[in-house]
């Protein structure tokens, strides 16, 4: 079982931030680092069921309550079976923001995971958080490893 999740404390209340949720995908995406990242493409926005991804991993919204959270569901690459979330979540200092992925992998897709996925998901999720706490006057972060930077230039 492979458990990844990301963290961010903003300072607001979840109202403050419940807009960054509903514009995910949409053209003012407030939390996808589009700039950095293949951009998030979903082809009904974020009702459950629309179709979707970025870069080789697909999925579909399997779950969404307006300016709280939304869900999907892997449906590739080969071998990642489980979902990722973001969510906001009432914290004592503002709100958190939190990204959960939770899957079951073939061995295929562990090893693809542990040595290709993992690496660069955590780099882009970072950047995501980086660019919802930069709407609250926070500053960036994240900075790339050497290996991410290695698998971004072999991958372009």
């Amino acid at each position: 079982m492979v458990r990844n999740t990301h963290q961010r404390v903003l300072p607001c209340s979840q109202e403050q931030a419940a807009y960054m949720i509903d514009s995910l995908a949409g053209p003012q995406d407030a939390v996808w680092p589009a700039r950095q990242w293949p951009r998030l493409r979903l082809h009904a926005g974020l009702s459950p069921g629309s179709q979707g991804g970025h870069g080789p991993i697909r999925y579909f919204v399997e779950e969404y309550q307006p300016g709280r959270s939304v869900k999907f569901r892997f449906t590739a690459p080969r071998g990642f079976y489980g979902f990722h979330a973001l969510q906001l979540k009432d914290h004592d200092q503002g709100c958190l923001l939190e990204h959960d992925l939770q899957m079951a992998a073939s061995l295929w897709g562990w090893l693809q995971w542990h040595l290709i996925y993992r690496p660069l998901h955590d780099a882009l999720l970072e950047d995501a958080l980086d660019k919802a706490a930069g709407h609250f006057g926070q500053p960036p972060r994240n900075r790339y490893s050497l290996y991410v930077r290695l698998l971004r230039a072999l991958l372009r």
